[in-house]
């Protein structure tokens, strides 16, 4: 349910309002936007009484909402929710591209790779240290030892670094990662959600293979509900009959999510497509569909990458993705620093 306020309502008649709702165990959350402040009902709603605070002189209007997902939708929160990950804003108008290669290999590998993808605009650096593998005989990743070359990176660019978390058991490796990334395969591990939940760690959350767009904003809603509001959503492709991608990149997920929630929406276009050749064309149509930010795999020498080679740019081919965006969204992402 959600409580449309008139402006500047008398503050004895909302704390009331509020302390009364409190009374019936009903959580409120509190969205002031440009034009319209909303109060956001979570809980057992049935016991609220609409006509009731309908009649109040400070309520313009009283909505049930069926969605399930409260913290996430947009309904509650109008506006878009703008994150700032150590300097560099993303959602709201703010646009971000995020590289650097699938797994960190060694210093001179992600050093460089992170001074070419910032010398072409990226504002932060991704690079996996735990790997999830279809194969257990696979490169599993550098682990530890990964996030610190992640870290000496960010000390040499001072971009931010993205990285996979796997459990929460290794949430103590990942104190100055700047945004925690939740892969397609935990999506709807509720338990690493909840835990995530009570950090004050941004989360970049994939969308899972198979999964709908309800379910991502339900695996949104378990951090949130924690009291972690800063979500990035990632679309990266889902499975279906076709074979010759990887996956498919869900294009429509783009602009029904940016209005069914307030939270960031980016793509994936390396792991929707799981070809190099159709990275760049998927993330400039992602673009153009409206997304707050793309996360491109780049590696200096793909051929003999130890994981995802065939899907990686080099830092070349990012380059030049770079200003293919820029030509969709001009001046899209400047620093923000």
């Amino acid at each position: 349910m959600i409580v449309v306020l008139k402006d500047n309502p008398d503050q004895k008649q909302l704390d009331n309002l509020i302390q009364w709702l409190e009374s019936l165990n009903i959580d409120i959350n509190i969205s002031e936007g440009r034009d319209t402040t909303i109060l956001g009902l979570i809980g057992d709603t049935s016991v609220v009484d609409i006509d009731l605070i309908s009649a109040l002189d400070i309520v313009e209007a009283v909505k049930r909402i069926t969605e399930p997902y409260k913290n996430a939708n947009r309904k509650f929160h109008p506006d878009d929710t703008v994150l700032d990950i150590n300097g560099v804003k993303i959602g709201g108008g703010n646009f971000q591209l995020i590289a650097g290669p699938c797994s960190v290999e060694s210093m001179e590998q992600v050093c460089s790779i992170a001074e070419s993808v910032k010398g072409s605009g990226a504002g932060m650096l991704r690079g996996g240290a735990f790997k999830p593998r279809t194969s257990p005989y696979a490169f599993q990743g550098m682990r530890d030892k990964g996030i610190e070359l992640l870290l000496e990176a960010k000390k040499v660019t001072g971009l931010p670094i993205v990285s996979e978390i796997m459990d929460f058991s290794q949430i103590s490796l990942f104190g100055d990662v700047d945004l925690i990334q939740i892969g397609a395969r935990n999506m709807q591990n509720f338990e690493l959600l909840k835990e995530l939940g009570k950090t004050n760690k941004p989360i970049l959350l994939k969308r899972g293979l198979s999964s709908t767009l309800q379910e991502l904003l339900m695996s949104a809603e378990y951090i949130m509900a924690g009291g972690n509001e800063q979500v990035i959503l990632c679309e990266r492709g889902i499975r279906t009959f076709e074979t010759i991608t990887r996956n498919t990149l869900d294009l429509s997920a783009i602009p029904l999510l940016k209005s069914m929630t307030h939270l960031p929406v980016i793509a994936d276009p390396s792991h929707a497509t799981g070809l190099s050749r159709l990275v760049k064309p998927m993330a400039m149509a992602a673009v153009a569909a409206g997304a707050d930010g793309l996360l491109i795999e780049v590696h200096n020498d793909p051929a003999n990458a130890l994981c995802d080679g065939q899907q990686s740019l080099t830092p070349e081919e990012f380059a030049d993705l770079a200003d293919s965006v820029k030509h969709i969204r001009p001046y899209a992402y400047r620093s923000n620093r």
